[in-house]
Parts: structure tokens; C-alpha cells; sequence
């Protein structure tokens, strides 16, 4: 796999109170990622960002939602979502604070 490849697989980190849950209880962490991504590339690609050892990775294929404005009808883009175990002992710092 090329590095550049895995320096596109991670679109953005998912910040919500589930995925702040998930990481506090049991080192997991979500990402928003290509919609044609492996879990292989997912494991490298935040092993080679964050310099952390990946123990699992489980992928949700998101559906988009349906919306409505007045008459006309549109539909949100389809997304997949990685959620990301750690090794015991490693951690992954969003907030930016050194």
C-alpha cells in the first residue's frame, strides 16, 4: 500500500459523546473514512498518523438521510464510518493540547 493512498483513507475524526464513551470504556475511536476503504488500510493509516498500534477495526457503511425543503426532495451522500481499538496503554489526543 502507498502512503499516499493512506494519507487519504482518514477523512476526519468523529467527535461526539458516543465516540468520547467509546474511547474512555474501551480505547476505540471513530473515523470518517473513504467510502472504499479496507479495514487493512484503515489499521495502517491510523497507525502511520498517530503512531499508535491498532488492534481491531469494525466499518459501518452510513446510508444518507433523507431531506426535504418545502416541495423538493433531496438525499444526503452515502458515508462509511471506521471505529478503531487500540492497543492497551495507547491513546489518540484530538483536542490538540500540548
Amino acid at each position: 500500500m502507498n502512503q499516499e493512498r493512506l494519507m487519504q483513507v482518514l477523512l476526519a475524526p468523529l467527535v461526539s459523546e458516543k465516540s468520547a464513551r467509546l474511547a474512555d470504556s474501551n480505547r476505540q475511536f471513530a473515523f470518517k473514512v473513504l467510502p472504499d476503504a479496507t479495514k487493512p488500510e484503515i489499521s495502517r493509516a491510523v497507525e502511520m498518523l498517530f503512531d499508535v498500534k491498532v488492534t481491531n477495526v469494525q466499518v459501518a457503511n452510513m446510508r444518507g438521510k433523507v431531506k426535504r425543503f418545502g416541495q423538493s426532495v433531496g438525499k444526503r451522500s452515502n458515508w462509511k464510518k471506521a471505529y478503531v481499538t487500540l492497543a492497551e496503554g495507547q491513546d489518540i489526543d484530538f483536542s490538540g493540547a500540548e
